[in-house]
């Protein structure tokens, strides 16, 4: 059976937990942080985990990993 390639992107966004979970970084952490509240930004520290729905396409595109 041939390797899949993982795409690259992904890799670098994503990440698989030892249960099995897509692990990810929340969105709107990166530039412009004056203008947004202190709970958004708070909010947004933590970890996020990828929705079921979601979880077998990011599988797909990290297959290794």
């Amino acid at each position: 059976m041939p390797k899949i390639k993982t795409h690259s992107a992904s890799k670098k966004r994503f990440s698989k937990t030892g249960s099995g979970k897509v692990k990810m970084s929340h969105a709107f952490r990166s530039h412009r942080l004056v203008s947004k509240s202190k709970k958004a930004k708070k909010s947004h520290r933590l970890d996020a985990y990828a929705t079921d729905a979601n979880k077998k396409t990011i599988e797909k595109l990290i297959p290794y990993k």
